[in-house]
């Protein structure tokens, strides 16, 4: 995982920054950095402040597009720039599937 800020037992980043299989609740979003349409859609999937999420896909090509990320039950394609506009916190001492 790269680096983020500490805060107490976990690490502050960027979606698109942690590790495959990592649990992360979303703890602020740049809806500003997105077309408005996109950012009602990730609303509408329930992809917001407060979401807990699992990055369970990172693309292979250049770009590392499309990433996928568990919420609830759904599996949600998204792209890099997306999760780049969404703050995670992320617990240090959680296991990785």
């Amino acid at each position: 995982m790269q680096k983020g800020r500490e805060c107490g037992s976990a690490v502050v980043v960027t979606l698109d920054q942690i590790p495959l299989g990592q649990l992360a609740r979303i703890t602020a979003v740049d809806w500003t950095a997105l077309v408005p349409e996109e950012g009602q859609r990730l609303r509408a999937l329930g992809i917001d402040t407060g979401a807990k999420v699992r990055l369970a896909y990172r693309g292979v090509l250049a770009g590392r597009d499309p990433l996928a990320i568990e919420v609830g039950r759904m599996t949600v394609a998204l792209r890099r720039v997306h999760a780049r506009a969404m703050q995670v916190e992320a617990p240090v001492d959680e296991p990785t599937a």
